[in-house]
């Protein structure tokens, strides 16, 4: 018997539009096939979300910037090509290293080709950038032509996005020349509510976090505004305009939950008495200064300590301009200080074992060095010259100038002071997760950082590295004292609050009971393993995804 339409009945069209399920090829699949914004756009955003990151690092330090220039970056790689995507990351990155590095054209001092440094620093990170930012573009193409649900539109994908950012960072972190992972996302909120997340899953956990928020965002506006692309029936708007309410919800969660995570705790273990000493002499690579002129401006600025009891002093990187190790006179000056303060020195300089030299921190005492530590990533290009035959030969006025040849050290960051255990980092170490989580797993109940910003005076660098040092008080659940030969210097507790603060370009003395820790927090444990699965994850997911491709490709319809 025939049926006819009667007023509840659905057009077939309508019934056809309701059980059909998008494919990788349909219209409202957005950004599947189609970028969202032209090129010229696209590019427009991810220069403005380069100089929005760089806002969110010191000097600006406007850290809520950080979330707005991953959903302005993501956007302008969704639906591009492989090469739109290297050329959109050459842009976001430009955009954001240039003007962050941009201190590095102050290391030569007034060298006319002191532009040289920056320029070279920023193009190579930028180019590492940009030819990985292709992960994220493949990672939108990929996943929603094998399943394009709202599962994996509003929490699937925003993880593995997040999952190919985290990845680019890693990379650029370790490659090439050992890496430079300056700049990263995570480390742009030392000052938010959002650093405890650190002490937790590490600083590129809470980078990683953030980008998976920002991802969710953008997926949950794209999938309600799909509601408009698609043909009034059956509901079906409704439904696609409320699944993007839904999706708001593992969104807000996720922000809810980072914003009122607390810090790792740790356990208390007492107390050190520093002296830490900002001598403000000069320091700079290029600066012109009399024999021992250094080690003269730390002793006179450490003259209080005479009457001032402390357990140990602290001195900055650089802070004695001549190797202890084979200078008898610097080494007497040294033990004759240790024993005027009553308390050894940690002491920093450059100093040669056979024919390879290092820059060494030593703590010194009246009988002399009774334990070192060389720096584990000298600067390629500032502490040694990688390949310095090839450079040579394309800019020899400029690698003639480098003469410095600092061997990486092999020895544990951790000094033993007999009352407690220091955990160390000299200057740009301070970056590198592997010298802190070393430290900290090596016995570390406090660390000291020490730094030599002398090179860069006037510029955002030591504020930047100032906001790094305080990420690892949050991250590790220590104390951290920073000092620097010029400044800025600082004594953070271990919830990353500022306890004594030194002013640039001026020399200056902290005395401070400085807390001890013991325990060690889930960002310390966890965080080598959270960047192990982010990194092989998202490369075994992508190709994963690629080979699915590939076989639907081939597949007959």
């Amino acid at each position: 018997m025939r049926r006819t339409a009667g007023p509840t009945a659905r057009p077939a069209a309508a019934v056809g539009l309701l059980r059909r399920r998008p494919g990788p090829a349909a219209e409202d699949t957005v950004g599947t096939e189609r970028p969202l914004v032209p090129l010229p756009a696209a590019l427009a955003l991810a220069v403005a979300g380069g100089l929005a990151l760089d806002a969110s690092f010191p000097a600006l330090g406007w850290w809520p910037l950080a979330l707005v220039a991953v959903p302005l970056a993501l956007v302008s790689l969704i639906g591009r090509t492989v090469w739109g995507g290297v050329l959109v990351g050459a842009a976001f990155g430009a955009a954001f290293y240039f003007p962050h590095l941009s201190w590095a054209a102050r290391f030569l001092g007034d060298n006319p080709l002191g532009w040289v440094p920056w320029v070279a620093l920023a193009t190579a990170e930028t180019l590492v950038l940009a030819v990985l930012s292709p992960l994220v573009v493949l990672a939108y193409r990929w996943l929603p032509r094998w399943r394009d649900t709202r599962t994996v539109r509003l929490v699937v994908l925003p993880v593995l996005v997040a999952g190919a950012w985290t990845a680019r960072e890693l990379v650029l972190g370790s490659w090439p020349y050992g890496g430079f992972p300056w700049g990263r996302l995570g480390m742009s909120q030392s000052e938010s509510p959002l650093a405890p997340v650190a002490s937790w899953l590490g600083v590129s956990g809470l980078g990683f976090l953030m980008v998976v928020l920002c991802a969710g965002a953008v997926e949950a506006a794209r999938w309600a505004a799909r509601a408009r692309a698609v043909p009034d029936a059956g509901g079906t708007p409704r439904t696609r305009f409320a699944g993007g309410l839904v999706g708001a919800i593992p969104v807000g969660s996720l922000a809810v939950a980072m914003l009122i995570v607390p810090q790792f705790p740790t356990d208390d273990a007492g107390t050190i008495r520093v002296g830490a000493v900002q001598g403000n002499g000069p320091a700079a690579y290029a600066d012109e200064r009399e024999a021992h002129e250094v080690l003269e401006s730390q002793l006179a600025a450490s003259a209080p300590l005479t009457s001032e009891p402390v357990d140990v002093v602290l001195w900055p990187e650089g802070g004695v301009d001549s190797d202890p190790a084979a200078q008898p006179g610097t080494a007497r000056a040294l033990s004759a200080a240790a024993a005027s303060y009553g308390a050894p020195v940690l002491v920093n300089a450059a100093s040669g074992v056979g024919d390879l030299f290092y820059n060494t921190s030593f703590l010194w005492t009246e009988d002399g060095a009774e334990a070192t530590h060389a720096k584990r990533h000298p600067v390629p290009f500032g502490e040694y010259v990688p390949d310095r035959e090839v450079y040579g030969a394309i800019v020899p006025g400029l690698v003639g100038l480098l003469q410095r040849e600092y061997t990486p050290g092999t020895d544990s960051p951790a000094l033993d002071l007999g009352q407690t255990s220091v955990g160390l980092a000299i200057c740009f170490d301070v970056a590198f997760d592997d010298v802190i989580q070393e430290g900290v797993h090596d016995g570390a109940q406090v660390f000291m950082f020490q730094t030599n910003n002398a090179d860069f005076r006037g510029t955002d660098e030591n504020l930047q590295q100032v906001a790094i040092a305080r990420m690892r008080a949050i991250e590790t659940g220590r104390s951290v004292v920073n000092v620097s030969t010029t400044g800025t210097s600082q004594i953070f507790a271990p919830d990353g609050s500022t306890v004594q603060a030194l002013a640039s370009d001026e020399a200056g003395l902290m005395v401070e009971e400085v807390e001890l820790r013991d325990g060690l927090t889930a960002g310390t444990v966890l965080g080598p393993w959270v960047q192990g699965i982010l990194m092989w994850g998202t490369v075994l997911s992508l190709a994963v995804l690629a080979v699915r491709v590939v076989r639907a490709r081939r597949s007959p319809n």
